[in-house]
């Protein structure tokens, strides 16, 4: 049973609940539920721990390094892990691991390269004899809630950086993937990192995040979810410092002049893996209508050898999604596109909480699988006339996390990147091309800040100003 981390002791809640195998829909384990005193005794734990920690940058660095190397260790604890609690086949929990270690290392790095800056003092007029510099130092108690879609990498990516800047963290993690969250806090703690600094708290977001949202104590929240709940999270946390990843309608454009032997592959992956429950996914792919001909056969036919079934099986490529219900949902919005004149090139049909991969074309902006977030491994083909016009269609979304784009013309490329407003676009890569050393974050209602150690470290920092007159 996963077991709530409060005062640096690993405890019981008040009750618990049931966790089921995402494909076969059986019990696997439980979790601990904490109640609101529990909550409260996490937060206040973290808060002593961090004043009293006396860990220095390069002893923070050496127990993210050796937590890298547990973590890969484990890997295959946490592979199977993963493939019950979030369905992931073997090539998505691989990935996450491979992927985890990395973000463990990058911030031991950055625990070390933490620094601040010369102030000019004496450039003001009448000024001297005056010094000046800023350091970094920790917010306090960092907040972090996760999602089910990476629940390994996307949690290193908020408590590696915080540890590495000083502070100590409170871990949320979703309820559908609590496991992932445990093991990531045991290596860390095996690794040598004081347990007082970290709390995991299961339970309902409903009752625990509102309660963490509630908590002055708490200095910074650092969160991956939808956008409505960040708008919450936003409101609540008022001066204190947030980072918000949110949600996204990721596009990808295909230009006349794109290799289609490279675009191909990269967007089946970017379209399809984890089931579509990324929030890069490809969702809008926008083909220049002049290769559409030749490109969405093609295209139809990668994702037709892509399997879809059971993650143990090695061959299958796409596991299930999170729970039944949100296949069914998917469903509901393809049959509506259907209804109103889009076509199914493949797929389109579920069982259970497997969706088989979906190509629509015949799509418009009206549709929900154009308009909202599907979270589905379904992509709608949209055939445009010349680049400007891609350009804006992708653009009036109301969202802005990242998108893809296929040409050969680096004019092209340098032009359409200017234009195309997302926090991160990617040339020759599909909008989920992602790098773990790099900014990661949106614009527009799909949230601010950046992940990435380097820049996530300096957000769970506050810096600060020492002059010396002399």
């Amino acid at each position: 049973m996963s077991k709530l981390l409060i005062g640096g002791r690993w405890v019981d809640g008040v009750s618990t609940d049931r966790l089921v195998d995402k494909f076969r829909g059986e019990v696997f384990a439980e979790m601990a539920v904490a109640s609101p005193e529990q909550v409260d005794e996490a937060v206040a734990g973290a808060l002593a721990a961090v004043e009293a920690s006396t860990l220095a940058p390069y002893e923070r660095y050496r127990i993210l390094s050796a937590a890298a190397r547990l973590v890969e260790e484990r890997s295959e604890r946490l592979i199977a892990l993963m493939r019950d609690e979030a369905g992931f086949t073997r090539a998505d929990g691989d990935n996450e691991v491979r992927r985890c270690v990395q973000t463990l290392e990058l911030s031991a790095e950055e625990a070390k390269r933490l620094h601040g800056e010369l102030v000019p003092m004496e450039a003001g007029a009448g000024v001297r004899d005056r010094l000046g510099f800023t350091i970094r130092v920790p917010r306090g108690v960092i907040c972090a809630i996760t999602p089910f879609n990476s629940p390994l990498n996307v949690l290193a990516h908020k408590v590696a950086p915080a540890l590495a800047g000083g502070n100590a963290v409170v871990i949320k993690p979703s309820n559908h993937t609590p496991l992932s969250a445990v093991e990531l806090c045991r290596a860390l703690i095996d690794a040598g990192l004081p347990p007082e600094l970290l709390a995991l708290l299961h339970g309902p977001g409903s009752a625990i995040g509102r309660r963490l949202l509630e908590d002055p104590r708490i200095a910074f929240y650092a969160f991956t979810g939808s956008t409505r709940v960040g708008r919450e999270i936003q409101a609540a946390a008022g001066l204190r410092g947030t980072q918000l990843e949110l949600g996204s309608i990721a596009s990808t454009i295909v230009c006349h002049d794109a290799d289609i032997e490279r675009a191909i592959p990269k967007i089946v992956n970017a379209g399809f893996r984890k089931a579509g429950q990324v929030c890069t996914s490809v969702q809008r792919l926008f083909v220049d209508r002049r290769i559409a001909g030749r490109f969405v056969p093609r295209l139809v036919e990668a994702v037709q050898a892509a399997k879809a079934g059971d993650p143990a099986d090695p061959s299958v490529v796409i596991g299930p999604m999170i729970t039944p219900e949100h296949a069914t949902r998917a469903a509901s919005w393809v049959r509506e596109a259907v209804a109103g004149g889009a076509r199914i090139l493949t797929g389109g049909t579920h069982e259970g909480s497997v969706f088989e991969p979906t190509v629509l074309d015949r799509v418009d902006e009206s549709m929900r699988v154009v308009c909202e977030e599907i979270f589905a491994p379904v992509v709608s083909v949209i055939e445009f006339d010349d680049v400007g016009e891609a350009v804006a269609r992708a653009n009036a979304s109301p969202f802005g996390l990242s998108a893809g784009l296929f040409t050969s013309d680096i004019s092209t490329a340098l032009r359409t990147a200017r234009l195309l407003r997302f926090g991160g676009v990617h040339i020759n890569e599909a909008s989920s091309a992602r790098v773990d050393a790099m900014p990661f974050g949106g614009v527009k209602d799909s949230g601010f800040g950046r992940e990435g150690p380097a820049y996530a470290i300096r957000e769970m920092t506050e810096e600060r100003l020492i002059t010396i007159a002399y």
